[in-house]
Protein backbone atom coordinates (compact mmCIF):
# COMPACT_ATOMS: atom_id res chain seq x y z
CA UNK A 1 0.00 0.00 0.00
CA UNK A 2 1.55 3.37 -0.81
CA UNK A 3 1.21 6.33 1.14
CA UNK A 4 -1.20 7.93 -1.24
CA UNK A 5 -3.11 4.58 -0.59
CA UNK A 6 -2.90 5.57 3.30
CA UNK A 7 -3.59 8.87 3.23
CA UNK A 8 -6.70 7.86 1.43
CA UNK A 9 -7.88 5.44 3.78
CA UNK A 10 -7.86 7.93 6.45
CA UNK A 11 -9.25 10.58 4.75
CA UNK A 12 -11.83 7.55 3.96
CA UNK A 13 -11.96 6.88 7.97
CA UNK A 14 -12.77 10.22 8.58
CA UNK A 15 -15.75 10.85 6.23
CA UNK A 16 -17.11 8.26 7.67
CA UNK A 17 -16.61 9.99 11.24
CA UNK A 18 -18.03 12.55 10.10
CA UNK A 19 -21.00 10.83 9.30
CA UNK A 20 -21.53 9.15 12.19
CA UNK A 21 -21.14 12.64 13.69
CA UNK A 22 -24.17 13.90 11.47
CA UNK A 23 -26.02 11.03 11.80
CA UNK A 24 -25.65 11.11 16.32
CA UNK A 25 -27.28 14.52 15.86
CA UNK A 26 -29.72 14.59 13.24
CA UNK A 27 -30.94 10.98 14.46
CA UNK A 28 -30.59 11.76 18.02
CA UNK A 29 -33.03 14.50 18.30
CA UNK A 30 -35.70 12.10 16.57
CA UNK A 31 -34.79 9.44 18.98
CA UNK A 32 -35.44 11.82 21.44
CA UNK A 33 -38.70 13.13 20.60
CA UNK A 34 -39.79 9.48 19.37
CA UNK A 35 -38.52 7.98 22.89
CA UNK A 36 -40.58 10.59 24.61
CA UNK A 37 -43.71 9.35 23.12
CA UNK A 38 -42.54 5.75 23.13
CA UNK A 39 -41.37 6.09 26.99
CA UNK A 40 -37.47 4.62 26.10
CA UNK A 41 -35.70 5.42 28.99
CA UNK A 42 -32.52 5.94 27.61
CA UNK A 43 -33.83 8.87 25.70
CA UNK A 44 -33.01 11.03 28.81
CA UNK A 45 -29.80 9.51 29.75
CA UNK A 46 -27.97 12.78 31.16
CA UNK A 47 -24.32 11.74 29.40
CA UNK A 48 -26.22 11.07 25.89
CA UNK A 49 -28.22 14.70 26.29
CA UNK A 50 -25.24 16.68 27.32
CA UNK A 51 -23.13 15.04 24.42
CA UNK A 52 -25.62 15.65 21.87
CA UNK A 53 -26.34 19.26 23.19
CA UNK A 54 -22.91 19.70 23.22
CA UNK A 55 -22.30 18.55 19.37
CA UNK A 56 -24.79 20.85 18.02
CA UNK A 57 -23.55 23.41 19.96
CA UNK A 58 -19.98 23.44 18.26
CA UNK A 59 -21.81 23.23 14.88
CA UNK A 60 -23.63 26.07 15.12
CA UNK A 61 -20.76 27.95 16.51
CA UNK A 62 -18.85 26.83 13.58
CA UNK A 63 -21.45 28.01 11.23
CA UNK A 64 -22.21 31.51 13.20
CA UNK A 65 -18.51 32.21 12.90
CA UNK A 66 -17.89 31.18 9.37
CA UNK A 67 -15.41 28.12 9.92
CA UNK A 68 -15.39 24.70 8.20
CA UNK A 69 -15.41 21.80 10.55
CA UNK A 70 -11.82 20.27 11.30
CA UNK A 71 -13.43 17.12 10.27
CA UNK A 72 -13.91 18.49 6.55
CA UNK A 73 -10.75 20.35 6.52
CA UNK A 74 -8.72 17.39 7.56
CA UNK A 75 -10.55 15.17 5.37
CA UNK A 76 -9.46 17.52 2.21
CA UNK A 77 -5.94 17.85 3.45
CA UNK A 78 -5.21 13.86 3.43
CA UNK A 79 -7.00 13.44 -0.01
CA UNK A 80 -4.74 16.43 -1.39
CA UNK A 81 -1.79 14.48 0.04
CA UNK A 82 -2.65 11.81 -1.19
CA UNK A 83 -3.43 13.33 -4.58
CA UNK A 84 -6.99 13.03 -4.93
CA UNK A 85 -9.79 15.19 -5.40
CA UNK A 86 -10.81 17.64 -2.61
CA UNK A 87 -14.25 19.91 -2.77
CA UNK A 88 -14.56 23.16 -1.05
CA UNK A 89 -17.25 24.32 1.81
CA UNK A 90 -18.60 22.79 4.60
CA UNK A 91 -19.10 18.56 4.49
CA UNK A 92 -23.00 18.65 4.67
CA UNK A 93 -23.27 21.73 1.77
CA UNK A 94 -20.95 19.51 -0.55
CA UNK A 95 -22.50 16.17 0.19
CA UNK A 96 -26.11 17.47 0.40
CA UNK A 97 -25.15 19.42 -3.60
CA UNK A 98 -23.44 15.82 -4.48
CA UNK A 99 -26.33 13.55 -3.37
CA UNK A 100 -29.43 15.97 -3.96
CA UNK A 101 -27.99 18.27 -6.38
CA UNK A 102 -28.96 20.99 -3.42
CA UNK A 103 -27.31 24.39 -3.53
CA UNK A 104 -27.72 26.77 -1.68
CA UNK A 105 -26.12 29.98 -0.16
CA UNK A 106 -24.06 29.67 2.85
CA UNK A 107 -26.98 32.19 5.26
CA UNK A 108 -29.72 28.66 3.99
CA UNK A 109 -27.02 26.08 6.19
CA UNK A 110 -26.16 28.36 9.09
CA UNK A 111 -29.95 29.34 9.41
CA UNK A 112 -31.05 25.49 9.26
CA UNK A 113 -28.34 24.65 11.80
CA UNK A 114 -29.39 27.57 14.05
CA UNK A 115 -33.06 25.92 14.05
CA UNK A 116 -31.90 22.50 14.45
CA UNK A 117 -29.72 23.52 17.65
CA UNK A 118 -33.21 25.56 18.79
CA UNK A 119 -34.85 22.16 18.69
CA UNK A 120 -32.20 20.08 20.44
CA UNK A 121 -32.21 23.08 22.69
CA UNK A 122 -35.94 22.88 23.26
CA UNK A 123 -36.19 19.19 23.50
CA UNK A 124 -33.46 19.69 26.77
CA UNK A 125 -36.44 21.14 28.62
CA UNK A 126 -39.71 19.78 27.05
CA UNK A 127 -37.95 15.77 27.41
CA UNK A 128 -35.46 16.89 30.49
CA UNK A 129 -32.81 14.65 31.03
CA UNK A 130 -32.14 12.54 34.07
Amino acid sequence: MGSGTGFLVLADALLVLHVLFVAFVVLGLVLIYLGHFLAWRWVRNFWFRVSHLVAIAIVVLQSWLGLICPLTTWEMALRERAGDASYEGSFIQHWLQAILYYSAPEWVFILSYTVFGGLVLFSWFLIRPR
